[in-house]
């Protein structure tokens, strides 16, 4: 399970150092795409394999599913770490994430997540407004928090 929260920097390259923690999980081979709300999701390969087989299973007469499908799977890469622990993003990610210097890595359970600080300050900031009302909504999903 991946959770917390890191500061970290990108180089002028692209490369992007992950917490150790976060390597362990991902293990040597792993896939990065285009997230929701303007971040990078990060699966571990049995996870991505598992969403693949949901995502087989949309319905392809469906437009909104077609369109999803593209997209999420036309920003995947595979990735690995170098010896310093690095990761390359490629340039597509960097620009749709908005991955200048300063980002913001997190653990959402199954997944990483990499953020723009600015994209992350600004999003946190909004969520935290509403966490009371988000927790009580998601209650009809029988959560117990």
């Amino acid at each position: 399970m991946f959770m917390g929260e890191y500061q970290h920097t990108i180089d002028d390259k692209g490369r992007l150092t992950l917490p150790a923690r976060f390597r362990e999980g991902l293990g040597d081979s792993f896939v990065v795409t285009k997230g929701l709300d303007n971040c990078l999701f990060v699966y571990p390969m049995d996870e991505w394999k598992q969403l693949e087989q949901k995502l087989k299973a949309l319905p392809f007469t469906k437009k909104e599913a077609r369109a999803f499908v593209r997209f999420f799977f036309s920003g995947a890469t595979e990735c690995g770490f170098d010896k310093q622990g690095r990761i390359l993003l490629p340039a597509n990610l960097r620009e749709y994430a908005g991955l200048e210097k300063d980002v913001v890595i997190i653990g959402v359970s199954t997944r990483v997540e990499i953020w723009s600080k600015v994209n992350w300050d600004k999003y946190s900031k909004d969520a935290e407004a509403d966490y009371e009302e988000i927790a009580e909504n998601i209650v009809d999903l029988d959560i117990q928090l």
